[in-house]
């Protein structure tokens, strides 16, 4: 009898294989090369990584944004700068990748068919929660689809730096009533107004000037691995379309020195 009261116990206990759904995680990777080519289990597994890093991004923001609206500085810092490391680990995945010779990707890419990196819906989420708004994003989603659901949702509602802004004005900093209404789904161009108070901030609110630099930290981040992937792809396709019909590295390289945080960039200038 204690036999079979043990073996139950040891059955419904979490174990680390139960709790991280090791086994079903490791029946994801399908190569679809016939062989199969020994460098596309790398190219999934990398890519999938990536997918899990911007579902913790994700989440990282969602609870920045609601601290941030809190006027809680001090816990929000620590989670911004998780955001910027998790951003340093993307980069260091470029280096990875390119491992992988033109010839050795070449071998299998044609078994990606219409698949590219570009119908991310994770990364067009994460893109409208940093503030981009622009329709064409969800045109190769599904119309009504949960995909398209998300990411126009996060193109209606504040972004991260609406969520910065209205963390300045609990803090007494007056910004341009016509910024702290507007519409959410519009999309938000560099404010010299906003620039005034930011600059103010940075010379009399240290606190929050601590919190700004986490965002270009941020910024910078986003920044680095936009390059970063940019010159991976032109060093294993060069200037070839890229998979589904993307242009390739001239859509990635179009990316690129657009920040995030227009405003924090440009107030650099009145110091």
């Amino acid at each position: 009898m204690k036999s079979d009261e043990n073996t139950k116990k040891f059955d419904s206990a979490v174990t680390y294989s139960s709790y991280l759904k090791v086994e079903e995680l490791l029946q994801l990777q399908s190569p679809r090369s016939a062989g199969p080519e020994h460098d596309e289990m790398l190219f999934i597994i990398v890519h999938q990584t990536y997918e899990l890093w911007f579902k913790c991004v994700l989440h990282e923001l969602a609870r920045a944004q609601q601290l941030l609206e809190n006027g809680d500085t001090h816990v929000a810092l620590p989670v911004l700068g998780r955001v910027r490391t998790i951003f340093k680990v993307l980069v260091s995945q470029v280096d990875i990748l390119e491992t992988m010779t033109p010839l050795q990707f070449n071998s299998f890419r044609d078994r990606l068919e219409a698949a590219s990196g570009f119908q991310s819906v994770q990364f067009r989420e994460l893109e409208a929660v940093l503030g981009r708004r622009d329709k064409s994003m969800v045109d190769h989603l599904e119309p009504n689809s949960e995909s398209h659901r998300r990411v126009v949702s996060a193109m209606n509602r504040p972004a991260l730096f609406d969520s910065v802004l209205a963390y300045l004005v609990k803090r007494n900093h007056k910004m341009p009533v016509e910024v702290i209404n507007r519409n959410y789904a519009e999309p938000y161009s560099a404010n010299q107004a906003v620039q005034e108070v930011l600059a103010h901030i940075y010379r009399n609110d240290p606190e929050a000037a601590m919190l700004l630099e986490r965002l270009i930290d941020i910024d910078e981040g986003l920044q680095e691995w936009r390059y970063r992937h940019v010159k991976m792809v032109e060093r294993t396709i060069g200037m070839k379309h890229g998979t589904g019909g993307s242009s390739g590295a001239a859509y990635l390289a179009s990316t690129l020195f657009k920040p995030v945080f227009a405003d924090l960039w440009a107030v650099r200038s009145r110091f």
